[in-house]
């Protein structure tokens, strides 16, 4: 049974730079989102070999509600995304990236989409009302292309599939099983969700360039898991096993 109404779980690996931003941001959009009923924060420290583990601790121990879980070394942003959601209490939860790339103030607009018969919002800077600011183009040109490939595969209505600014409902996190362990169990929730029949809406979001620290994504070994994630799903879909996206799916 959930405890909260809301969790927001935010994975942090090597943040020790933009810790104080973070908080400033996060603290600033609570009271908003209380308004709405119980909010519970988990933080997730996956193995930093800086000082994020101690600033998580300093910065944010004392508030009210905030879980903080550590990892002793990284495992990769699907593991802490896991690790989030075992401390997870809320009936509605809520990720986020930690660095400023969809901002903390945008989660009460990526709520109001969770109407009744939505399972999952998440947030689209390629909606034709979204957008994209300052984000170097090769990683953008990645990004859209994978996305691309997963309308074809999966759904055309929705647009993109790698925003990990995202909301969903309890039941989502709780019945949908994940395998990968980096960056493409963002993309494998949201495919295998659809696939089992839960409904999709898209937020517009504007993806803006990290504002703090460096990016770790390895391009190459993501390009790679994508890939051979997509060659699983050809096979599936060859042999019968991959379901159908419900509708309507996207607005």
């Amino acid at each position: 049974m959930a405890t909260y109404d809301l969790s927001v779980v935010i994975p942090c690996y090597n943040e020790a730079e933009g810790i104080d931003a973070m908080y400033e941001r996060i603290t600033a959009v609570l009271p908003i989102l209380q308004q709405r009923g119980s909010v519970q924060l988990v933080l997730v420290n996956d193995g930093s070999s800086d000082r994020t583990g101690d600033l998580l601790t300093q910065t944010f121990g004392e508030l009210p509600h905030v879980t903080i879980a550590h990892h002793e070394r990284n495992q990769g942003l699907g593991v802490a995304l896991r690790t989030g959601f075992a401390h997870a209490d809320g009936s509605i939860i809520v990720t986020c990236d930690s660095d400023g790339t969809y901002p903390f103030a945008e989660i009460p607009a990526l709520l109001d989409r969770l109407t009744p018969g939505v399972d999952i919002v998440t947030a689209s800077p390629y909606h034709p009302d979204g957008g994209i600011e300052n984000v170097p183009a090769y990683r953008v040109t990645i990004s859209k292309s994978a996305s691309f490939c997963y309308r074809l595969l999966i759904d055309w209505r929705i647009r993109t599939y790698t925003a990990l600014f995202r909301a969903c409902r309890r039941e989502v996190i709780e019945r949908i099983n994940t395998q990968a362990n980096g960056f493409l169990m963002v993309t494998e929730l949201l495919v295998e969700a659809m696939l089992a029949g839960y409904r999709v809406v898209e937020y517009p979001a504007v993806l803006r360039v990290r504002q703090y620290g460096q990016s770790k994504a390895k391009i190459v070994r993501i390009t790679g898991t994508h890939l051979r994630y997509m060659t699983g799903l050809l096979g599936r879909r060859t042999r019968g096993l991959l379901g159908q996206p419900s509708t309507p799916a996207a607005r």
